[in-house]
């Protein structure tokens, strides 16, 4: 239907967003006797009794009065637009979404799982660039089970996308008490999200309000979370940042020629300045953990052998002021963006001490000889039954090995990039995974080779800058 207008599958979630939250407030009033945020007019019955021209006129002025409120409410309709300017579809939307409820009150979390499975749609149309934001939900989940965040504890995730890490936290919360307070704490108060775009701070907003998670106020805003410190501290927190490795923005000289910058953030609370976007991911997480805080982190694996001071600093600094007790290895083949190599880090903080924090560091290599698809060998939740069950037992396995300190501490460059399986499609031919696996790790070896290159380019540089 929405096809036929040229309208992108992510501007039909938009759209469906807007209009299903305008309904839902509704409903909110109606059946449940609730407070309303939005104004008498801008609200759905306005838009449900009208038709033709008048519809898309009051659409279009709904969205820019919407946009121009605070809360939870501006945080949805930030720079909303109507891309439904055919008043016959859109009415068409208006009276399915209107005849298609209730759609708050019992079904809410059936409501929600059917708008992730739009977000996983979304996510799976590379064109729309969503891909990065989507976590697999198995991931999601085995790193919630671990990091066992608790009813009274508050979650932030710096890079929330749409939202699979606070939903996934408030799942497992929600079922540890019946105390109103604490439900109303959860709810409204517990949960705290941040991501650079806009249009997916509103598709994480809604994802949450269609799970009951947010009414007034916004859990998340739009932002971008390594600008600074902004003073907050959290219990918990759960994050997959985005993948690419620097941050740079273009720079259009006088004469029109264009150069690339590449953006160090320059933190007093950053031990060490690098454009490596993950390992200032990893050290803001440093900073925003409460003490005893604990985090569960999706990381690639250049943050883990990654040479010169920044890398070899944030890695030490990761053995010896904070517990590093756990590395998930985990398979290629999972993510929408191919070729993705990444681990799941879980640490823990402590006071300063002079003492290192880490004692030992349990691996859990499921990699090696693991190969997975986005569509016929797709990641379950079964899959990562066993590293769950390896992570609370403690116990060595042929896949989960433990490393002392000491050990850590002798590796050249620190590296953490550990493996000891052997790889059977090394010598086994019919073990090769799939063709287009290979090239794309082939092409994802080399261009961690270039960018070891630059680094020693980089730094020698810098040597004969300094003589």
């Amino acid at each position: 239907m929405l096809r036929d207008q040229g309208v992108s599958y992510g501007d039909y979630i938009e759209q469906i967003t807007y209009l299903l939250f305008l309904k839902m407030d509704e409903e909110r009033v109606e059946l449940l006797g609730e407070e309303t945020c939005i104004p008498s007019q801008w609200r759905w019955s306005k838009l449900a009794e009208k038709d033709g021209d008048d519809l898309e006129l009051q659409y279009r002025h709904t969205l820019e009065g919407l946009a121009r409120e605070s809360g939870l409410i501006g945080t949805i309709f930030r720079k909303s637009q109507n891309k439904l300017s055919d008043p016959a579809k859109l009415k068409r939307v208006v009276s399915l979404i209107d005849k298609g409820g209730p759609w708050v009150g019992l079904k809410v979390d059936v409501k929600g799982e059917i708008y992730e499975g739009l977000l996983e749609r979304n996510a799976s149309e590379v064109r729309s660039g969503a891909g990065q934001y989507f976590t697999p939900r198995p991931v999601i989940d085995a790193i919630v089970k671990c990091v066992d965040p608790r009813i009274d504890e508050t979650v932030c995730d710096p890079a929330c996308g749409t939202g699979g890490f606070l939903l996934s936290a408030f799942e497992h919360m929600k079922t540890q008490s019946q105390d109103r307070e604490k439900l109303r704490q959860l709810k409204h108060n517990a949960l705290h999200g941040v991501d650079i775009v806009d249009e997916v701070v509103r598709l994480c907003a809604m994802n949450l309000y269609l799970h009951g998670i947010g009414n007034g106020g916004s859990p998340v805003h739009q932002g971008d979370a390594l600008s600074g410190d902004g003073g907050k501290r959290f219990d918990v927190v759960l994050t997959n940042p985005p993948f690419g490795k620097k941050s740079s923005y273009k720079v259009v000289g006088e004469d029109g020629s264009v150069s690339t910058e590449h953006e160090s953030y320059e933190r007093e609370d950053f031990k060490f300045s690098t454009s490596n976007k993950q390992l200032n991911f990893l050290q803001h997480i440093m900073t925003i953990l409460d003490t005893h805080g604990r985090t569960g982190v999706v990381l690639p694996d250049n943050v883990l052998f990654e040479a010169g001071r920044a890398g070899e600093g944030i890695r030490k600094r990761l053995l010896e002021g904070f517990n590093f007790h756990t590395l998930l290895r985990l398979p290629t083949g999972i993510w929408y963006s191919p070729g993705v190599k990444a681990n799941v880090l879980f640490f823990d903080k402590r006071p300063a001490s002079r003492e290192a924090q880490t004692r030992e560091l349990w691996v859990y290599d499921y990699r090696t000889n693991v190969h997975k698809t986005l569509k016929t060998k797709r990641l379950t939740h079964a899959d990562l039954d066993d590293f769950v069950r390896c992570y609370r037992e403690r116990q060595e396995t042929e896949r989960f090995r433990r490393f002392s300190y000491d050990e850590l501490i002798q590796r050249d460059k620190l590296n953490l990039d550990i493996f000891w399986l052997k790889d059977d499609s090394l010598e086994d031919i019919d073990s090769l995974p799939e063709p287009d696996v290979l090239a794309t790790e082939i092409v994802e070896n080399l261009e961690a080779a270039l960018e070891q290159f630059r680094s020693v380019s980089a730094e020698l540089a810098g040597e004969d800058e300094r003589t």
